[in-house]
């Protein structure tokens, strides 16, 4: 997959950015550059205020991806932007519970409802 290794799904809903993660397994340290380093691109080259990063197809998350995460979340923060994360799994918001990231990150149920009142 050498073409950009495109990690992300980038869909435009009006002028909220939806980013859906391609891979199921987000482990590997390479990819999560690569994810890392896209999600910053929205924010600092293409200007993006309202993001949504849709887990739908994402099983297994790494630490190291929450930590991308929380920049990514950091980064829309200064940039006077809002970020909020969509269908993830039990067992993956298990994790974002345990480690309190679900009162860093603003995470709904599903699309829609990440969606609403954005």
């Amino acid at each position: 997959m050498s073409a950009g290794q495109r990690r992300l799904d980038i869909e435009q809903i009006g002028d909220v950015t939806v980013a859906k993660f391609v891979d199921k397994k987000i482990l590997d340290e390479n990819n999560i550059q690569v994810i890392g380093n896209q999600l910053f691109g929205l924010v600092e080259e293409d200007g993006r205020k309202k993001i949504i990063l849709d887990f739908s197809n994402v099983e297994y998350l790494s630490s190291a991806a929450l930590g991308k995460l929380i920049t990514m979340d950091k980064k829309v923060k200064s940039a006077g932007g809002k970020l909020r994360l969509c269908t993830i799994r039990p067992d993956i918001y298990e994790v974002f519970a345990i480690t309190r990231l679900n009162k860093l990150f603003d995470i709904r149920d599903d699309q829609q409802a990440a969606l609403a009142g954005f």
